[in-house]
């Protein structure tokens, strides 16, 4: 009991400052009095309530699930099956995600169905994959960060200078939408789980970069995209 009351303190914590202070704002400099405020307070018992069960739900089912997954692909025994897999976990959580879809859907509108919603998904998933399976390859082989970061930072930059200048931004504001409540968790926990569970691995050092390196590659695959394309 005491340990559901802590973590009910602490979605209070993340969700209280903001709400609270954008009233604030509202109230005293803006002058404008508040619309509708049993909605109000009703939309934040339900928002914090909704984000107490969601982190309760993460820590319970995702972050142990991806540990676990990670921690058992060794048993594959097959480095290159291991990557393969990587690619299709980090694809196939990508799908789903809400950011997604809702930026999909502003890009296909604003412009005019030249790229559809349905393409920018798959689009920004293939590269979400291409950067996990960089990631695992990173922990497998045990090939420091900056080696495979420095590189894709090259790429994107010469890539940004090629590609149409309406794709760019969509392209960088995918890799943001792709860092939602459901792949993070799990990929960043099998990323962790599999580097616990190598020799001579340090979790700590092997484990983390992954989501930067699933964000350049999202941003690499939507320029790229849009160069073969010219949309």
């Amino acid at each position: 009991m005491i340990i559901l009351f802590k973590d009910l303190f602490g979605a209070f914590k993340s969700l209280s400052p903001i709400i609270f202070g954008l009233l604030l704002f509202q109230l005293i400099i803006l002058k404008s009095p508040l619309q509708k405020p049993y909605s109000f307070f009703g939309g934040y018992f339900l928002s914090l309530a909704g984000l107490f069960f969601f982190l309760k739900g993460i820590s319970l089912c995702l972050i142990p699930m991806g540990e676990s997954v990670g921690s058992n692909l060794t048993v594959l025994d097959n480095k290159l099956l291991i990557i393969v897999i990587g690619f299709l976990i980090g694809y196939l959580s990508t799908l789903p995600e809400p950011a997604l879809q809702a930026l999909a859907m502003e890009a296909e509108e604003l412009t005019i169905g030249a790229l559809p919603r349905n393409v920018l998904i798959q689009v920004v998933a293939i590269g979400f994959g291409v950067g996990m399976s960089l990631g695992i390859m990173k922990i497998l082989f045990q090939i420091s960060t900056a080696k495979v970061v420095i590189p894709l930072l090259v790429a994107v930059i010469i890539l940004t200078h090629f590609a149409p200048e309406g794709i760019v931004g969509i392209a960088f504001d995918s890799a943001s939408a792709t860092t939602g409540p459901v792949n993070i968790p799990i990929n960043m926990a099998i990323a962790i789980g599999l580097s616990k569970i190598i020799a001579s691995s340090d979790p700590l050092l092997n484990g983390f970069g992954l989501v930067g390196l699933t964000s350049l590659g999202t941003v690499i695959s939507v320029l790229l995209f849009g160069i073969l394309v010219r949309i």
